[in-house]
């Protein structure tokens, strides 16, 4: 996994990028009527029901384009909210806080959506010992704020991008000439590369389980698309070798089902790929 300064300089990449996209030379419609000096104060007002997240976000945000403006945390991320909570206070320049209200809606909107469906399937899988994973399914240029809103949920993170972790999925596999292949030749690249990177596969069938068996070293079993007899024996064969995972079009009606087939992990593209934005609101006070 990435590390804690590699995941702050995505996030400030996102906040500068963001900022760039959408002030340009200007916010001309807070230039043209409000005084440079004027100051204020505006709440975030919740108006839905979920999992908050985003307010240490947004407090970045802030940050990044008035570090003399001020934040009042009320509500902290993790947190469940309903209609009517008022999460923080955040006060100084007008023209600032206006230049950074987008911004900060939309990461909080989406970040909160996220922690929330992922609450929800933290929540199925109590009891089971399974843990729920996100994946690589992630809106392009904000990986590490849905990611981050994973985390905030009670999920944990899969591999952070390609850079973090192998993954040999069936293309790398049939590319490479079948799986005992791809995995020699991953070995012999790492060690040439002195990279000290885990090693996932996947597998389409119990054949392919027990031929990944045969190869020490893998740190994970993909264990993809698969019914849940099949998951069991997959567990089964793999016992104590390393540790296990079932991804594959797997929804909140099934993934409790899953677990129970004994793995250790549950990988869901819909974490991050399939969410309504939790209604938030930032008002002038």
């Amino acid at each position: 996994m990435i590390s804690e300064n590699q995941f702050n300089k995505e996030i400030d990449l996102i906040i500068a990028n963001a900022i760039r996209e959408d002030v340009g030379d200007g916010d001309h419609s807070s230039l043209a009527c409000i005084p440079k000096a004027a100051t204020g104060k505006a709440k975030l007002l919740v108006k839905d029901e979920g999992i908050l997240a985003g307010v240490e976000f947004a407090k970045k945000v802030f940050s990044f384009v008035d570090p003399e403006m001020v934040v009042d945390v009320r509500i902290n991320d993790g947190t469940p909210v309903k209609y009517d909570d008022e999460a923080f206070y955040v006060s100084g320049s007008s023209q600032s806080i206006l230049k950074a209200e987008r911004l900060v809606l939309n990461a909080m909107q989406r970040m909160s959506a996220i922690a929330t469906k992922t609450n929800h399937f933290v929540k199925l899988l109590e009891g089971t010992g399974t843990k729920i994973l996100d994946t690589r399914k992630t809106t392009p240029g904000i990986r590490a704020l849905e990611k981050w809103a994973v985390k905030i949920g009670g999920g944990e993170n899969h591999r952070f991008a390609l850079y973090d972790m192998i993954m040999l999925k069936d293309n790398h596999i049939d590319f490479a000439g079948g799986i005992t292949q791809a995995i020699e030749k991953t070995k012999k690249y790492l060690i040439d590369q002195k990279r000290d990177l885990k090693i996932i596969v996947e597998a389409r069938d119990l054949n392919e389980i027990r031929e990944i068996l045969k190869t020490p070293g893998v740190y994970r079993i993909l264990i993809d698309n698969f019914n849940y007899e099949d998951t069991k024996e997959a567990v089964k064969l793999i016992g104590d070798t390393c540790l296990t995972e079932s991804s594959g079009g797997i929804n909140e009606k099934t993934v409790r089902k899953y677990a129970e087939c004994g793995v250790n992990y549950i990988s869901s593209g819909a974490l991050t790929h399939s969410v309504y934005n939790l209604d938030l609101s930032l008002k002038a006070m």
